[in-house]
């Protein structure tokens, strides 16, 4: 109200100038009222104009400042995420493992096993516990440190003759603890009573917790002659079973003719010696004349991959029968010329435990649709391993890539379905033996021919 008063005592001094004379009092006066509202009104316009074009002004001078101050804390945000990140990055240590620092703190460890565990421990046991450490940091339970005796080990394994039981192990996959998956006619597992589905609970007392199925296999085996005792978990009771260790031979192949002139060839592991077996299994029933064929592959906890695709290609069609791409993208192809392609009805029989290798030819055949997978979804191993040596008679075992299907299917821990889901009757095979699966796969077949 200042404003305007004091603009309108101007006003009426710029009347006061007006010539008198023209117009009576009254008039003057009516007409002075009138023309003073009016310059007032037009005044408070151009005030109200002025002070709206003022905040208007100041708005934008706010907004933009606002404006300027919310990117200003974005760019501190932004900021301060990469450089975060950038801390996380370079808290991320990929120099060289083996340090002055390193050094001396694994030198202190072994003063203090030295001067107070309670058992003496020779070097060379520390040391392979230092070379099990670093693969167990992977925490891949495919990855693993070898000595000398279990490279060895591994080694008589693959040639089908060692010094155990005679039984097939696996890892459970809902426990994690070693698993009988079937028995070796005419061994002491099977003289023993050694059932699949058998979880190993403890070997000569010893807890199985966390131990790689090598680890419990070692335990296993023996000198001849010997016994192990099994601590058993079967149908949720536990039992205790001694099994005497004897030479086992493991034929890795057994085939037989069945009625209306099947084939039936089970194929337990994929080792050195398996190729010639099954290429004389077929050849033989070829020979007998079979008009149809069943490869069983249940519990077969795979091998080598050599030997599943030499298998492979006396049975698929020309094409890829796996690839394997490693971390950096690299991919290595395994094919088949096509020259021996299967031209029979053909049933492949699956578990729970047929893993790695026996994936690979179940994913081959289905993803061909060159026979038909009955039984129930695989194990779902889907990665590669490789034993390296470390030229001094150790070696590690290390997993280097991961395998897909010929269609490009990554399988691991999700397994292959079957085309047709049978699920095993264990207590009619308890009972006299009938093996349901196979029973339904001699049945697919005859529908097939």
């Amino acid at each position: 109200m200042e404003e305007i008063e004091e603009v309108t005592g101007q006003e009426e001094l710029v009347e006061c100038e007006e010539p008198k004379g023209l117009e009576d009092e009254a008039e003057r006066a009516a007409n002075k009222k009138r023309k003073r509202r009016e310059r007032i009104l037009f005044i408070c316009g151009m005030l109200a104009g002025a002070l709206l074009t003022i905040w208007i002004a100041v708005g934008v001078t706010y907004a933009r400042y606002f404006i300027t101050i919310n990117k200003l804390k974005k760019q501190a945000q932004v900021s301060a995420s990469t450089t975060t990140e950038e801390s996380k990055e370079s808290e991320t240590d990929y120099g060289p493992l083996v340090t002055s620092k390193l050094t001396t703190k694994m030198n202190r460890i072994e003063q203090m096993i030295r001067e107070n565990y309670y058992k003496e421990v020779d070097t060379k046991t520390l040391q392979d516990g230092v070379f099990d450490g670093m693969l167990d940091s992977l925490g891949d339970p495919y990855s693993e440190y070898y000595s000398e005796a279990e490279l060895e080990e591994v080694r008589q394994d693959t040639k089908g003759i060692y010094y155990g039981i005679g039984a097939y192990i696996s890892l459970d996959t809902d426990t994690s603890l070693p698993i009988i998956t079937g028995t070796i006619s005419g061994t002491p597992a099977e003289e023993a009573g050694l059932q699949a589905d058998d979880i190993i609970y403890k070997i000569d007392g010893q807890e199985t917790t966390g131990m790689t199925t090598t680890e419990v296999v070692a335990l296993i085996k023996g000198a001849e002659h010997t016994t192990v005792t099994l601590t058993l978990v079967r149908e949720g009771e536990t039992i205790d079973v001694v099994v005497e260790r004897r030479k086992v031979e493991s034929p890795t192949v057994r085939y037989e003719m069945k009625d209306n002139n099947t084939g039936y060839i089970q194929i337990t592991e994929f080792d050195d010696v398996t190729t010639d077996q099954f290429t004389e299994a077929m050849a033989v029933l070829k020979g007998q004349g079979m008009t149809g064929l069943i490869i069983d592959l249940r519990s077969n906890g795979g091998g080598n991959l050599s030997t599943c695709c030499d298998i492979a290609r006396q049975i698929l069609p020309q094409g890829l029968i796996v690839y394997t791409e490693d971390k950096y993208g690299k991919r290595e192809e395994f094919k088949c010329d096509g020259k021996n392609e299967i031209d029979l009805p053909l049933v492949v029989l699956v578990n729970g435990y047929s893993a790695s290798a026996s994936e690979i030819l179940t994913g081959a055949i289905k993803d061909y649709g060159i026979g038909t997978i009955m039984g129930t979804k695989t194990y779902g191993k889907g990665i590669v391993q490789q034993i390296m040596s470390l030229g001094d008679g150790t070696a590690v075992k290390m997993t280097i890539s991961k395998y897909y299907t010929p269609n490009g299917n990554y399988i691991h821990e999700t397994g292959i379905e079957p085309d047709i889901e049978v699920e095993f009757d264990s207590e009619a095979y308890k009972a006299d033996k009938t093996d349901n699966q196979l029973n339904a796969a001699l049945e697919q077949i005859q529908k097939m021919k």
